[in-house]
């Protein structure tokens, strides 16, 4: 594990995007573009963050917030740096700020064959309520729906 005090979150800018970009191709068999990432960085309800130790950008996340409703729709670590708790760290941070934004819920779409993640959000009390069918393409797969609620 590594410490939390080595971890830093702060806003993703577009200069972070390279690093980003390679961390998102590595991550996903269908990966977001640039232009997708520049999106949310200029969004009023995006909130796209990047986690960086030792000053290297080793993971993302973007999330919404539309009124109270919290939206988790990207994240990622880059492979080298996974099972060190960064994820799980990351998501702790995007779940604190949102319920300080009043959200009531955080939701997700999850790959049902990710077993890592969900294994990550069930420890973190997020619970499945539905599938989406055929979700995911590249391959075509179905997405989990989870969702934790802050009530």
């Amino acid at each position: 594990m590594i410490p939390k005090s080595k971890l830093k979150i702060r806003k993703m800018r577009v200069e972070d995007l390279e690093r980003v970009l390679e961390i998102e191709r590595i991550s996903f068999s269908n990966p977001w573009s640039r232009n997708a990432f520049l999106y949310e960085i200029e969004s009023d309800v995006s909130y796209p963050w990047v986690i960086e130790m030792d000053n290297k950008i080793v993971g993302y996340s973007i999330h919404w917030l539309i009124l109270d409703e919290a939206h988790l729709s990207n994240i990622a670590v880059d492979p080298l740096f996974r099972r060190r708790g960064i994820g799980k760290f990351l998501l702790e941070k995007i779940i604190e700020s949102v319920k300080k934004m009043g959200a009531r819920f955080l939701t997700l779409e999850v790959r049902v064959s990710n077993t890592n993640a969900i294994s990550l959000y069930t420890k973190m009390n997020f619970k499945v309520v539905g599938i989406r069918k055929n979700y995911y393409t590249n391959p075509v797969e179905d997405a989990f729906i989870m969702i934790k609620n802050f009530d």
